[in-house]
């Protein structure tokens, strides 16, 4: 089943990556949710003994990650939207990330993700205009995001929160290269670098249910 499911993905990913280096907006429109359904189909359907609380937490997480997905690719800026669909997946991914050992306050773990997000932030602060306290509040989001799957998995050392810890790695730099594309222009090559992050970020999140 993860063995199928995750081929689904990875082949729907790379064409969704394709039809975005060719502007084909017809074939992402198809491409993209199917990739994060597949993903979403791995946490929700596949065995392990991940509790319960944990895989509801992560498979919400995507949910809110597909509507994310589909606000991002409609023709009309529906920016704020997607925005606000992904704080939420982010919310409940801290939530799943803190059900083994609570909200951990470590300051080493903290530490990587807040100088990244700062260094991001002071990059695009000059041009978010009155995008800035939504951006801020994401950017503060997935840092806590990332803060608690490396605190878990210092705490815990575990496979699956090894995976947590990479997914949560990987969606901070497909977040930043978004951003940056976005805010400070395009450029090349960028949906590589978002979606080459993005997909996987999230199938090893999905993963981290199957401990």
């Amino acid at each position: 089943m993860i063995a199928l499911l995750s081929a689904l993905a990875l082949v729907s990913g790379a064409l969704h990556v394709r039809a975005e280096l060719r502007g084909s907006a017809r074939h992402a429109y198809l491409f993209k949710p199917l990739t994060t359904a597949s993903i979403l189909a791995i946490a929700a359907l596949v065995p392990g003994s991940a509790p319960a609380a944990y895989r509801a937490l992560v498979v919400t997480g995507l949910a809110f990650s597909l509507a994310g997905d589909v606000f991002l690719m409609l023709p009309s800026d529906r920016f704020l939207s997607g925005l606000a669909s992904f704080f939420v997946a982010h919310v409940l991914y801290i939530g799943a990330f803190s059900q083994a050992t609570g909200f951990q306050l470590s300051l080493p773990a903290l530490l990587p993700f807040a100088v990244g997000s700062g260094w991001v932030l002071r990059r695009l602060w000059p041009h978010l205009g009155s995008l800035r306290a939504p951006v801020v509040l994401y950017v503060g989001v997935i840092t806590a995001m990332g803060w608690q799957a490396l605190a878990q998995w210092l705490a815990l050392g575990t496979t699956f929160s090894l995976c947590a810890l990479l997914g949560a790695a990987l969606f901070t730099i497909s977040d930043s290269a978004l951003a940056l594309d976005r805010f400070r222009g395009g450029f090349a090559r960028a949906p590589l670098a978002v979606l080459g992050t993005y997909y996987p970020a999230q199938w090893l999140i999905a993963l981290s249910v199957w401990h």
